[in-house]
């Protein structure tokens, strides 16, 4: 018998949050702080809700809403009038900050509604940041193509500018580092994330920062998401090849990268790519097969809150 689904009602205001549970009859308080923002989402990871839903009021509920969606937690932002109109309609004419935060949950399960990524300031500036490293190694990648070419004075000024930019990407990579260090959520993140093999700091920030659905999402749709999940190109009698496209191609890209590493020091990737190759699979289409299966493992993972383990079945043959 499958489970049943858990929904979620979060009251906010300046100083607390109120969390209520339906169906359960459950309503905790926390306070609105850095502790409290992380001993919810640790209370929310066990209970793996369907929805967490806030009522988008005043700004407050940014702050909790962007650290829960960055921590993998699914999280719509609803309308107060709906909330209002909803508790009016089932006799729910009370109200104290508990009771609020039941019709919330309530109303999370009568109307189940998408949940959307959201970001504060903060995560907003880790975007831009890792924006602009990507924009400085494609400013140094250009440099050292045309130091190829360069002579004399120019070769010099070319090779003064590639130094220069190295100590800008060595500033902005300390930047990035930092900014995770000093959040929490992100923080344990990041280390479940590298604790996986071939997942290192470049992919790590690139999920943080481009990726805020991840672990919320089934398998299917974080793979389509991304764009590594294969689709027909049939018509009438016609079967085309299976093929990806769309998705983050910033995500896909550093997917790729780490997914080469990962078919070389990741065991369950490497003899899922070797068993590919083995059974006559291009290198291309195993290689991508890997990034679908990577994709699936390191989702799992923020969706369980759990770090990397060698599965049993591979255990003998590392050892």
């Amino acid at each position: 018998m499958e489970k049943e689904k858990v929904y979620v009602g979060i009251d906010v205001s300046k100083a607390r949050l109120d969390v209520s549970l339906y169906p359960e009859n459950d309503c905790r308080t926390f306070s609105y702080d850095e502790k409290g923002m992380a001993a919810i989402t640790e209370y929310l990871r066990k209970v793996r809700p369907a929805i967490v839903v806030l009522e988008a009021t005043g700004g407050y509920e940014m702050l909790i809403a962007a650290s829960l969606g960055t921590a993998g937690i699914a999280v719509a932002l609803t309308n107060p009038r709906q909330i209002r109109d909803f508790a009016k309609a089932t006799g729910k004419l009370a109200k104290t900050d508990s009771i609020d935060a039941r019709v919330i949950a309530h109303f999370a399960a009568a109307i189940k509604p998408l949940p959307k990524p959201v970001s504060d300031d903060l995560a907003q500036e880790f975007k831009d940041m890792l924006l602009r490293r990507r924009q400085v190694i494609d400013m140094i990648t250009a440099e050292k193509n045309r130091l190829g070419k360069a002579r004399g004075t120019v070769k010099k000024h070319i090779e003064a500018h590639i130094r220069w930019l190295q100590e800008e990407l060595d500033d902005i990579s300390q930047r990035l580092s930092e900014m995770v260090k000093n959040s929490p959520i992100w923080r344990e993140k990041d280390s479940k994330l590298q604790s996986i093999p071939g997942v290192g700091p470049v992919l790590s920030l690139t999920l943080l920062a481009d990726l805020p659905e991840l672990g919320a999402l089934n398998r299917r749709q974080i793979s389509a998401l991304v764009g590594v999940a294969p689709f027909n190109r049939d018509s009438g009698k016609m079967r085309g090849k299976r093929t990806v496209w769309g998705g983050r191609s910033k995500v896909r890209a550093a997917l790729y990268m780490s997914t080469l590493v990962a078919t070389r020091y990741n065991p369950v990737i490497k003899e899922f790519y070797l068993r590919l190759c083995l059974a006559g699979k291009a290198k291309k289409v195993a290689l991508t097969a890997c990034m679908r299966k990577f994709l699936t493992i390191i989702n799992a993972i923020i969706r369980t809150g759990t770090t990397w383990r060698i599965p049993v079945s591979l255990t003998n043959q590392v050892g």
